[in-house]
């Protein structure tokens, strides 16, 4: 059993793009994609974790409703997709957090950090992710590159802390889920979902899953509501590498998490642990 998490946001929230749509009315649009997700997860028969940015809620509380109903679980992804290694976030934290627990009606328990801004400088934040009952982080890619990534992090769910969040602290409150990594020409790459997943063979993440199952650990695999519905993403003039990271192989996003989600079996983070426990 493996974990899917599905990072839901708008064109206007990925970190590449937000310096070059400043000036562009953010109308959401990825809200018209959430039946085609859910559609998805149904055929395959598979439940997942919809990391949600709460602003999307705010606006579309439809949104709460179809998630829950149809048997997935709902995730706090910040309220504007913010990244929580500034000063700004952490002031704002516990009025944020609030907000989504009203909006939710407390049904949130899981936390990623938008473009995985978890850090040295943002550690604070799993100590109160603990204070405040949630159970579970998913924000720890075990690979460096060059926007995030703990390369001695623990492949395997384990226990972490504002003070260990590369290794099992026997103290820790919240169980961190770290997404899947593989060996790719003899260096260690993410290859649990987003980009890799439109780069990576397929061939190869499906390895790296299997590698994983041979070790009796749960992969961790993430994608954006974008990238399954490439059909609401405007297309916009971006860097030549910003460009590459966000649009290549975008098309291909849904037929390729779909072929994994056939052959594998994945769940929701909650469901994980209440059925494999702490």
């Amino acid at each position: 059993m493996h974990c899917l998490g599905i990072d839901f946001e708008d064109w206007y929230h990925p970190q590449l793009v937000q310096p070059h749509v400043k000036n562009i009315k953010h109308e959401p649009r990825m809200y018209k994609g959430l039946d085609k997700i859910i559609e998805l997860l149904s055929a395959t028969d598979t439940s997942a974790t919809f990391f949600v940015v709460g602003k999307l809620l705010e606006e579309n509380p439809e949104i709460l409703d179809k998630i829950i109903e149809n048997g997935h679980e709902i995730g706090f992804h910040t309220m504007n997709h913010d990244r929580i290694d500034t000063d700004e976030f952490k002031e704002n934290f516990t009025d944020e957090i609030q907000t989504f627990s009203q909006l939710t009606n407390k049904k949130s328990k899981g936390f990623r950090a938008p473009t995985f801004s978890l850090n040295l400088k943002s550690s604070w934040l799993i100590d109160a992710l603990a204070k405040i009952n949630y159970q579970y982080d998913s924000s720890v890619v075990p690979a460096k590159t060059s926007m995030y990534g703990f390369p001695n992090a623990e492949r395997k769910p384990y226990r972490i802390s504002s003070d260990c969040l590369e290794k099992d602290d026997p103290n820790g409150k919240i169980i961190e889920f770290p997404i899947l990594t593989t060996k790719f020409l003899g260096k260690k790459i993410p290859a649990g979902g987003g980009f890799y997943l439109r780069f990576l063979p397929t061939k190869i993440i499906k390895t790296a899953v299997k590698n994983y199952q041979k070790h009796d650990m749960p992969a961790t695999f993430y994608i954006h509501s974008w990238e399954l519905t490439p059909e609401f993403m405007p297309k916009i003039d971006l860097p030549k590498k910003a460009n590459f990271v966000t649009f290549h192989n975008i098309e291909k996003s849904f037929q390729r998490l779909e072929d994994i989600l056939i052959e594998f079996n994945f769940t929701s983070f909650e469901n994980f642990v209440q059925n494999k426990g702490n």
